[in-house]
């Protein structure tokens, strides 16, 4: 089972993500991005496409022309959890 971080972690992990935004309900994080034009976010939804399928762990996500919103959790712990962090730092990697 996959462990739902806990609040504390959840804190000093989100310092950690400058442009992602907890939740209201805490249970997810979310970020939205800005590219010049389609092809531009659309390589970008297939780099992080590619990463998520290989960790098994794929985002809640929408795509308008040049704008891309991302939210994180993980549904099978009700939560937050490394795998979201794991995932929101790579992303953030190849921006």
């Amino acid at each position: 089972m996959i462990k739902k971080l806990s609040a504390d972690e959840t804190s000093k992990l989100l310092a950690e993500l400058e442009h992602w935004q907890l939740t209201a309900d805490s249970c997810a994080i979310l970020r939205s991005f800005k590219f010049a034009d389609f092809n531009e976010a659309f390589g970008f939804m297939t780099r992080v496409a590619i990463k998520a399928q290989e960790m098994d762990h794929h985002p809640e996500w929408s795509n308008v022309y040049n704008k891309v919103d991302i939210t994180l959790t993980t549904h099978a712990a009700k939560g937050l959890t490394d795998r979201d962090i794991t995932l929101a730092k790579f992303i953030d990697s190849i921006t």
